[in-house]
């Protein structure tokens, strides 16, 4: 099996026709599955949250990958990827909280980013936009308050689960 430093590739991924968008529909249909699972997981095992389309990306030069990624810009030239959804996000964000016992706590979105409880947490270096739609997700169900600061470095949250 072929490796992509750590990350270990698919068989699939040395058969060109993989390359080549098929003309059968329902070969299409697998062929757009199998690409669309190997990218969500060779970002989710390198933390890859954004992808330039402009830049070398190991895995494709093709922008066309629909589900699980969002357009960050007019121009289609970086997509935002969701190995998550934001739900999924939010959920681990609760988990997260609970785990630690956070509940009535305070902490920086960089402290829930980057700090010493989240090391070892799919949260830890999570991109701060996709943290933000969790939080702001979460605030609108009542379970936290962000709190605004003089800058982003020291924007706060309150749980109360």
């Amino acid at each position: 099996m072929q490796k992509l430093g750590e990350f270990k590739l698919p068989h699939f991924f040395n058969y060109p026709p993989y390359f080549t968008l098929q003309p059968v529909r329902d070969t299409r249909e697998k062929q757009v599955q199998l690409w669309k699972e190997l990218i969500i997981e060779y970002c989710r095992a390198q933390k890859v949250f954004i992808i330039g389309l402009e830049e070398d990306f190991p895995l494709f030069s093709n922008c066309a990958i629909e589900r699980r990624a969002e357009w960050t810009d007019k121009g289609h030239k970086k997509c935002l990827i969701l190995w998550h959804r934001i739900q999924e996000w939010a959920d681990l964000i609760v988990h997260f909280v609970k785990e630690n016992g956070l509940e009535d706590n305070v902490m920086t979105v960089e402290e829930i980013r980057s700090g010493t409880e989240s090391r070892g947490t799919e949260l830890y270096g999570i991109d701060r936009s996709v943290l933000m739609r969790a939080l702001k997700l979460l605030e609108h169900k009542g379970k936290l308050v962000i709190f605004k600061g003089t800058s982003t470095d020291d924007e706060g949250v309150k749980f109360s689960l």
